[in-house]
């Protein structure tokens, strides 16, 4: 049977996970195979529980045992796959000291972080993928996510600078399709994107597509582009877009033709019409 323990503050050690521990420490770059992500809300933990990830601990309010929290807990509560999966259950005016509580839906799960594949695996039956190049807003990271799980992205790859895809925010935000869509990092510190990242994904026999304004670009509706077998779709950073390194290293520059005196998108909303224009039909 679940147990159900009762707490009266955020201090103690159990809850310490939702309430503590910075972005950083539940990452656990030193161990990894103890990093820890948090699903928030029912909608979300459920896709996760699908999708196969494995839950530490829930926490919630009261009222949710009962209600949008049963389904969840009866879940969590397959020993036999998961071990012991301790339900705290506090008031809202506790929980309502936790950052971001009001937009949890009162349900909050932590989870084990799953062991990322390496860019050859994610990448060898994937023909559209989209690169990430040091975008550090988590809303952007989110929604990027969101499209590409529309959108029809096989795989998404992120260069070490970007942020964390499951730091909370950036799940919140992709409505929890960042643990549908595979993704890893390509590389582990930045030279490794910046000397050779580009070379990396043509050695598996990718084209690679800077999205870029550039005047030796290509429009995004160019036939070329829609006829490549496989295509890496590369988005960079608010404000300072691609690298001119990477921009020079791709096999196109590719812009979105803009109207009224517009200059550009944001990075998220150039992601998704890129991905939808350049899907594999």
């Amino acid at each position: 049977m679940t147990e159900i323990i009762e707490v009266t503050d955020l201090s103690g050690e159990g809850v310490s996970v939702f309430s503590k521990l910075t972005e950083a420490q539940l990452r656990n770059r030193l161990e990894p195979e103890k990093g820890i992500f948090i699903a928030e809300s029912p909608k979300v933990i459920d896709l996760a529980l699908n999708e196969g990830y494995i839950p530490v601990s829930l926490l919630m309010e009261p009222k949710h045992i009962e209600g949008q929290g049963k389904e969840i807990i009866e879940r969590c509560g397959d020993t036999t796959r998961y071990g012991d999966v301790p339900v705290y259950t506090a008031e809202r005016k506790i929980l309502a000291q936790l950052a971001g509580f009001e937009l949890t839906r009162g349900v909050l799960c932590a989870m084990r972080r799953p062991k990322l594949p390496t860019v050859e695996e994610i990448c060898q039956n994937a023909r559209r993928i989209a690169v990430l190049e040091n975008i550090m807003d988590s809303t952007n990271i989110g929604a990027i996510f969101r499209s590409a799980a529309a959108l029809d992205m096989d795989a998404v790859l992120v260069t070490p600078s970007c942020c964390d895809p499951l730091c909370r925010r950036a799940v919140r935000v992709s409505m929890g399709t960042i643990l549908q869509v595979p993704w890893t990092r390509i590389g582990e510190v930045p030279t490794d994107w910046s000397e050779g990242g580009t070379d990396r994904l043509r050695s598996l026999g990718f084209k690679t597509a800077a999205m870029a304004l550039s005047d030796n670009s290509v429009s995004i509706d160019d036939p070329a582009l829609k006829a490549e077998e496989k295509l890496a779709i590369v988005l960079g950073a608010e404000g300072d877009g691609l690298a001119k390194e990477t921009i020079a290293s791709c096999d196109y520059t590719v812009k979105i033709p803009m109207s009224h005196g517009v200059d550009s998108l944001n990075v998220a909303a150039a992601g998704a019409v890129a991905f939808w224009e350049l899907r594999v039909r």
